[in-house]
């Protein structure tokens, strides 16, 4: 939507701030609100939860808005006695969904508005423009490749606009100064996970749920089921897999639109007692442990969570070689990289780590440990915290 309209919608309404951050003696918590496009299941919602807990036991006043309905998963915002504003949208340009956001900001008079991701950036700085809010700060958090004429034309108002911009990863923010935003606004702050508890269940136990083989090894795919992630090529990597092995096993985690042409695709190679479709597990935290590695097949990623978890779950990760992989993923360090859509690099590199257990466990520990040093939610939250701080 071009910036004129946005703007002719948001012409009214001014709007302070009634809590400050630390002032000489006298500590008051900044109000933040943040606001997601919805509260699904996508490692966007995941992140901005990690986030706003650990803002929380920091002492802030943290909101979190998003503006379409989705699956339920605001579970992890209970955790920290936050719950979500649901505004409803239904469409692209949602007017009544835009005036619901514009009255939120008015009675919660937040010191910050943080952004995840397009379609919120642009509600939240159309919402704020003549508000007299100081602190706008957009996140962007993918690496699609190609953008529409009026998406560059809004990025770059957003990128004038804001007071930062955030990326989570360097080849997010490449990506985005090269279409036009200003670089000296960003700030990279990568995403983060949580360093696992030991293993409740064993791995006979998932075996036995998944009605597999007791010598089975286990291969795991976890994402949505698009066509960036490429799962095609990991049935067809699973395909030749099986000429030289009998106990692998893929495992795919995640819903999306591409399931039914997926499981044809795996029916007419017929891997099916290979291949296994488990759609979405909330638990799925559970069945990291017990992977023997991870698949990550995706074109593109702005920062993959999926091998942030196997990864501090001590799992060796194999992925496609990208840019925002590389910050993880450091080629027979901490992981495996493969030129995208090479099939059998990814076989070939499976097999390696299921034939040679001290690289297997090698990669994991390394893993591991970049994870600890670069990757942890306290980490995450500091650097956020620095970042308001600044702005405030």
């Amino acid at each position: 939507m071009p910036s004129d309209e946005w703007a002719s919608l948001a012409a009214s309404q001014g709007n302070g701030a009634d809590r400050k951050p630390s002032t000489g003696d006298t500590t008051v918590t900044a109000r933040i609100l943040h606001l997601i496009p919805a509260i699904d299941r996508s490692g966007t919602a995941k992140q901005l939860a990690l986030l706003a807990r650990g803002l929380a036991k920091a002492g802030f006043d943290v909101h979190v808005c998003a503006l379409a309905p989705a699956m339920p998963a605001g579970g992890a915002f209970s955790a920290a006695d936050i719950r979500p504003t649901i505004l409803e949208k239904r469409w692209t340009l949602d007017v009544r969904a835009f005036w619901e956001l514009k009255r939120l900001i008015d009675r919660l008079q937040p010191d910050v508005i943080h952004a995840w991701r397009c379609t919120a950036n642009a509600y939240g700085l159309a919402a704020t423009i003549g508000g007299g809010l100081r602190h706008f700060v957009a996140g962007y958090r993918c690496l699609a490749p190609v953008q529409s004429t009026l998406r560059l034309r809004i990025d770059r108002e957003i990128g004038r606009r804001a007071a930062g911009l955030v990326a989570n990863s360097r080849a997010v923010k490449e990506l985005y100064v090269q279409n036009g935003l200003p670089e000296e606004k960003f700030r990279v702050i990568a995403n983060a996970v949580e360093i696992p508890s030991p293993p409740m269940f064993t791995r006979r136990q998932i075996l036995d749920e998944l009605e597999l083989p007791p010598d089975s090894r286990l291969v795991g795919l976890v994402g949505p089921l698009l066509p960036q992630k490429q799962v095609k090529d990991a049935i067809w990597a699973a395909d030749l897999l099986k000429v030289v092995r009998n106990d692998v096993h893929l495992l795919i985690f995640g819903e999306g639109p591409h399931r039914d042409r997926l499981r044809k695709f795996r029916d007419q190679v017929r891997i099916g007692d290979r291949v296994h479709f488990l759609g979405f597990r909330r638990e799925i935290e559970r069945f990291y442990p017990h992977f023997d590695l991870l698949w990550c097949t995706s074109a593109y990623e702005g920062q993959s969570n999926a091998i942030l978890e196997a990864m501090a779950a001590g799992i060796p990760v194999v992925a496609g070689d990208i840019p925002s992989t590389r910050d993880m993923v450091t080629h027979n360090e901490t992981g495996l990289l493969v030129q995208i859509g090479d099939r059998a690099g990814f076989a070939r590199e499976a097999h390696r780590l299921l034939e040679d257990g001290n690289l297997a466990r090698r990669l994991g520990l390394a893993g591991r440990e970049r994870v600890r040093q670069e990757f942890t939610a306290e980490k995450m939250v500091a650097n956020y915290v620095e970042m308001y701080d600044r702005f405030l």
